[in-house]
C-alpha cells in the first residue's frame, strides 16, 4: 500500500512564499498522475495542480494559481512538490497530495495524503 505524507505547511504573510512536499514511499514514477487540491473551511476540496505522466505529459492549474504556483516532481527523491509564491489569503487552506495508480487489476486507484495547513494572513 502506497503511502504519501505531505510536509511544509505553516503560517505566511501575503505576498510570501511557501513550498509543499508530498514524499511517495512508493516509486513516484509509477504514479500516472499526481496533483494537490485544497479545501478551504466550509467549501469542497479544489484543485489546485495536477501532474501528468506516461503518455499526454503535462501540467495543468487553477485558473486562481496560474502563474503563482508550479507542481514539479524528483522520481530519485520519490517527491512531488508545489511552489506556492505570492500567497494570498484565499490561499488559505488543507492542502492534500494525491496520486492514481493503474492497479493489477486495471482499475484506477486513488491515494491521498493526510494534508498539510496553510494559512495565508494579510
Amino acid at each position: 500500500q502506497v503511502q504519501l505524507v505531505e510536509s511544509g505547511g505553516g503560517s505566511v504573510l501575503a505576498g510570501e512564499s511557501l513550498t509543499l512536499t508530498c514524499a511517495s514511499s512508493g516509486n513516484i514514477g509509477d504514479f500516472r498522475a499526481m496533483g494537490w487540491y485544497r479545501q478551504a473551511p466550509g467549501n469542497e476540496r479544489e484543485v489546485v495542480a495536477l501532474l501528468f505522466a506516461g503518455v499526454n505529459v503535462g501540467t495543468h492549474y487553477a485558473d486562481s494559481v496560474k502563474g503563482r504556483f508550479t507542481i514539479s516532481r524528483d522520481l530519485a527523491m520519490n517527491k512531488l512538490y508545489l511552489q506556492m509564491n505570492s500567497l494570498k489569503p484565499e490561499d488559505t487552506g488543507v492542502y492534500y497530495c494525491k496520486g492514481v495508480l493503474l492497479s493489477a487489476t486495471e482499475q484506477w486507484d486513488d491515494y491521498w495524503g493526510q494534508g498539510t495547513q496553510v494559512t495565508v494572513s494579510s
